[in-house]
């Protein structure tokens, strides 16, 4: 008796659903993905051998870097509610009226590194033009002007209004710096009993035993 031959039939899978699940997840990334913040300072920080990874949220950095053979001080904090707390309380303490536009400017700004008197000049330019803009730096001088205590103490005062905790404090400091303005900002730590903080690194492998 001769065998029965079953017709072949071509395999078809519908892969709409696929189709639409990918591009949900693409899309889920695109908009929850953090855009990398341009270092002003490009500061080259020290390395070390061990990886702990600094927090993306209730933090604030203080960066130190070289801008034409200075030692500048830049600063920024997670939090776009606690930017702008922090910017009404700094106007109010140097007597600098700040509008509702300017303040909305600042609450997107990552990181700025001008002092007070130059802050307003600083919001009115376009993004683009912001980065040919020179920024001296954020004064630090404890027995002066000394502008980055007073935003790390008012933006601690707004993160813990805000969210009912305290923030955490990181220095990124470029590996060329001289000890004297990174044992400053220690200081002013120190001052605000802030004895906590991080230091950012590049990680380097363990020298082998």
């Amino acid at each position: 008796m001769p065998r029965v031959k079953v017709a072949r039939k071509s395999t078809f899978i519908d892969m709409t659903a696929m189709c639409d699940v990918a591009f949900l997840l693409l899309t889920f990334f695109i908009l929850t993905a953090k855009p990398k913040v341009d270092d002003p300072t490009k500061a080259e920080v020290p390395f070390s051998s061990k990886e702990k990874l600094v927090p993306e949220d209730n933090l604030a950095i203080i960066t130190v870097g070289n801008i034409n053979g200075k030692s500048t001080i830049f600063y920024s904090v997670t939090g776009s509610d606690v930017r702008a707390e922090a910017l009404k309380a700094m106007g109010a303490k140097y007597n600098v009226p700040f509008t509702a536009d300017e303040i909305k400017k600042f609450s997107l700004l990552e990181v700025f590194g001008v002092p007070m008197n130059q802050l307003k000049q600083y919001l009115d330019l376009r993004p683009d033009e912001r980065k040919g803009f020179p920024q001296a730096g954020i004064p630090a001088d404890t027995t002066a002007s000394n502008e980055l205590g007073n935003w790390i103490y008012l933006s601690r005062q707004a993160q813990r209004g805000l969210h009912d905790k305290d923030l955490d404090i990181a220095i990124k400091g470029d590996k060329h710096q001289e000890y004297p303005i990174i044992n400053e900002i220690i200081g002013i730590l120190g001052k605000q009993k802030k004895f906590k903080f991080d230091l950012i690194t590049d990680l380097r492998a363990a020298p082998k035993k």
